[in-house]
């Protein structure tokens, strides 16, 4: 015989071994017992699992359904309820999965070091959207301002056209659109023009050191009264508030609907110039005198 055919051979008599020992009853048997400890040990973890996976997953939706309805009851944003229902879920869940691989017998600590550290670079990698964020939520929470109020923040004045999640939206006057970082206006003082039903009217009105005061005080009071936008209540103010260098001026204080506000303001301004020069009453202005000397040369 050939050198091949007796390797050939050789490996044949193996096959036919390995089949017989396959085949043997003993064998069959161990790997019977085997697999019966294998489930003995490893089947009731198994099914503890699952029980842990399904229970937790049933506690996680209605964990959010709770949420949901709580916050919906509290009058909450749609915007807050959908994402703070989401995140309770979410983390129920992450908590679930945990509890399931740990009955199973597998070592969560290093997911939870893994989960840390990438949570960690995230945050850093996003700390001005977090800011923002953070700050949306809890303006759409606290409410310091609602949408269509006027106020003044982040050296800003415009009505309040979107609060969204990191940003606000703000409309001038003048018709431009300013889109605010939430965390601006979170660290800044908010001026909330609307929140009020009524506001006051600050105006200063100077006229000069030899005006008649009772006179100029008639004048004012008959204009307040002739306003009929201008409030009964709270009473109004007129009195002499400073003897300035160039005038002597009445603090004028009214109130008025917040709607009405400008328009009063503007309007009185008006008349009460109108009604002085009609009265011979001067409104002074800053005046310099300069005095002009002769040098003669000798």
């Amino acid at each position: 015989m050939s050198e091949k055919e007796i390797i050939a051979d050789e490996k044949a008599v193996d096959v036919v071994a390995q089949v017989s020992h396959l085949m043997d009853p003993d064998a069959s048997s161990k790997l019977l017992d085997s697999g019966i400890d294998l489930m003995m040990l490893y089947g009731p973890k198994i099914i503890a699992a699952i029980a842990i996976f399904y229970i937790g997953k049933l506690f996680a939706k209605w964990l959010k359904s709770i949420v949901t309805k709580v916050m919906t009851k509290a009058n909450v944003d749609p915007l807050i309820i959908g994402f703070s229902s989401s995140i309770a879920y979410m983390a129920m869940m992450a908590f679930v999965v945990m509890a399931t691989l740990g009955q199973i017998g597998i070592q969560t600590t290093s997911f939870i070091a893994i989960l840390g550290a990438a949570g960690l670079a995230i945050g850093l990698a996003l700390q001005g959207s977090l800011a923002n964020f953070a700050a949306g939520f809890l303006l759409i929470i606290f409410r310091p301002f609602k949408e269509g109020d006027v106020i003044e923040a982040a050296g800003v004045t415009g009505k309040v056209d979107v609060i969204q999640i990191f940003t606000t939206t703000l409309k001038t006057p003048d018709n431009k659109i300013i889109i605010i970082p939430n965390a601006k206006l979170g660290g800044d003082n908010i001026i909330n023009y609307s929140a009020q039903a009524t506001r006051r009217v600050d105006m200063v009105v100077g006229v000069s050191y030899d005006a008649d005061l009772k006179e100029v005080r008639t004048i004012l009071e008959d204009i307040v009264a002739k306003d009929e936008r201008i409030l009964k209540t709270p009473e109004h103010l007129i009195a002499v508030g400073e003897l300035a260098d160039n005038s002597v001026n009445f603090y004028v204080r009214v109130w008025v609907n917040s709607a009405d506000y400008w328009n009063v303001y503007f309007d009185a301004n008006e008349t009460v110039k109108t009604r002085l020069d009609e009265a011979g009453i001067g409104i002074p202005y800053p005046q310099r005198d300069v005095h002009l000397y002769e040098h003669k040369v000798a």
